[in-house]
C-alpha cells in the first residue's frame, strides 16, 4: 500500500503528537546547521519550556530605568537645594559698561593683561543694620587675587584712610568711596588707582565675620599683651551689636580658641600702633583662618556656614560663578598678605589721611607682589594720579 508523503519519515505522522516530537528531536540532533531563525537551528520543540532571555532583558531594562529615575530625582533635589541656598544671597551685578579699566591694563584685543588671575574686591562695611549697598563706609577694603594656574590666593588690604582718586571727581579717603557710590564706585577706585581689572566684589557687615567664625567652630588667635585691654573693651560694644548677653574677657596674652564675638572684637582693634596698619593685618589673619577651617569642615559645618553667611553677603558673583570657585576649594592655598600702600606717610593731621609716597612706585610693587611682574610700568592714568598726589601733599 502506497504511503502519502507528508514530510515525516515512516511511522511519524503529521497528526501524531508523539511522532512529531520524536521527529523534531532526531532532526535537530542530525542537522545541527539547520537554522530557521532560532538558536540551535530549525524550530523549537513543541514541549520545550519558555525561554528566559526576554524576561532577563526586561528585568535589566527596568533596573536601568529605575536607576535613571533615581539619578534624575537626585539632580532635581540637588538643584532645589542649591537654588534654595543661593536664593539667600543678595546679588547685584556691576554695570560692566561703566567699569573703569585703565588703558594699558587691557590689551588691544580687549583682553586683560592680568588674565591669568581672578581679582575680586572684598569690602567690610561699618553697618549695624545690614545696609550693604551704599551709605556706609567700607572700613575693610581687600583685594583677593587668585592665581588660576597654581590656585594660590594673595590678599592685599588697602588702608581705609589712603588718599586716592575717588573717580567721583575728587580725592579723599578710600573708605568714603563705598558710602558715596557703593560697590561700583569702590571697584572703579581700585581699578583706576592700582591698574587692576576687577569686575566682581563681595561685601559683608560686622555680623558676617562673627557668623563665619562660629559656623566653622571657632579659630585660634594669638593675642599680644598690648591687644588684651583693647579687645576686652571692644567686646562690650560688639556684644551689643550681635545681641549677645554674656561673654568672658580675655584674661591675658596667649593663644586662645575664640568664637565669633571675640574674633570680631579682635578685628576691630586699631589703637595698638596708633593707625590702621596692624588692624588690617588682624583682619587678614581672621579671614585666612576661617578659609583654612572651611577647607577641612564637614558637610554639616559647611551647610551651617552657608545658612548663616549668605543672607549677610552682598555680591556680584552669580551662583554659577560661586560654584565654579567652590569646586577648586580644596586646591586653594593662602599665600602672602600685605597692606597697601607699601610706602606711605601721614598727611593732614586734622583729617588723618594716609598718603602713598609715590603712588606709581607703590603700584609697581603691588604688581610684583600679586602677579610676579617685577618689570611692571604703571599706566599713564596711574602716573597722573601719582603726580597729583605729590603736588597736593608734597610727599615724593
Amino acid at each position: 500500500m502506497s504511503k502519502r508523503y507528508d514530510g515525516f519519515p515512516d511511522g511519524n505522522h503529521a497528526n501524531s503528537q508523539n511522532g512529531q516530537n520524536s521527529y523534531n528531536q532526531n532532526f535537530y540532533q542530525n542537522n545541527p546547521n539547520f537554522n530557521n531563525g532560532y538558536p540551535g537551528g530549525g524550530y523549537p520543540p513543541y514541549n520545550q519550556p519558555p525561554r528566559k532571555g526576554k524576561k532577563k532583558k526586561s528585568k535589566t531594562r527596568r533596573i536601568v530605568l529605575f536607576v535613571l529615575e533615581v539619578l534624575v530625582l537626585l539632580l532635581l533635589a540637588g538643584g532645589l537645594f542649591i537654588g534654595a541656598k543661593f536664593g539667600k544671597l543678595n546679588t547685584k551685578s556691576l554695570d560692566t559698561s561703566n567699569i573703569i579699566i585703565n588703558p594699558g591694563v587691557s590689551s588691544e584685543d580687549g583682553s586683560s593683561k592680568l588674565s591669568g588671575y581672578r581679582n575680586i574686591a572684598l569690602f567690610g562695611v561699618d553697618s549695624r543694620t545690614g545696609d550693604l549697598e551704599s551709605g556706609t563706609n567700607s572700613d575693610t577694603i581687600m583685594i583677593a587675587s587668585i592665581n588660576n594656574d597654581t590656585k594660590e590666593i594673595k590678599l592685599v588690604s588697602v588702608y581705609r584712610d589712603t588718599y586716592l582718586d575717588t573717580t567721583l571727581g575728587y580725592y579723599t579717603k578710600a573708605t568714603e568711596v563705598y558710602g558715596a557710590g557703593g560697590a561700583q564706585a569702590a571697584v572703579n577706585m581700585l581699578n583706576k588707582n592700582l591698574d587692576l581689572d576687577i569686575v566682581d566684589y563681595v561685601t559683608v557687615d560686622f555680623n558676617a565675620v562673627a557668623a563665619a567664625v562660629d559656623a566653622v567652630g571657632g579659630i585660634d588667635l594669638t593675642i599680644e599683651e598690648d591687644e588684651v585691654g583693647f579687645l576686652n573693651d571692644y567686646l562690650v560694644e560688639t556684644s551689643q551689636v550681635l545681641g549677645i548677653d554674656s561673654y568672658e574677657n580675655i584674661p591675658g596674652p596667649g593663644t586662645y580658641h575664640v568664637d565669633g564675638l571675640h574674633a570680631l572684637a579682635y578685628c576691630r582693634i586699631r589703637y595698638t600702633d596708633g593707625n590702621d596698619f596692624k588692624r588690617t593685618e588682624r583682619q587678614r589673619t581672621v579671614l585666612m583662618k576661617v578659609m583654612e577651617a572651611a577647607k577641612s569642615a564637614g558637610i554639616l559645618q559647611l551647610n551651617a556656614l552657608i545658612d548663616e553667611l549668605f543672607p549677610m553677603v552682598y555680591t556680584s558673583l552669580s551662583a554659577t560663578e560661586i560654584l565654579g570657585l567652590a569646586k577648586d576649594a580644596l586646591s586653594y592655598t593662602i599665600g602672602e598678605t600685605k597692606g597697601f600702600p607699601f610706602n606711605l606717610a601721614n598727611y593732614d593731621a586734622d583729617k588723618s589721611y594716609v598718603a602713598p609716597v609715590n603712588l606709581a612706585q607703590n603700584v609697581s610693587e603691588l604688581h610684583a607682589f600679586l602677579f610676579n611682574d617685577t618689570d611692571y610700568i604703571p599706566s599713564d592714568t596711574v602716573q597722573e594720579i601719582s603726580n597729583n598726589i605729590i603736588y597736593e601733599t608734597g610727599l615724593q
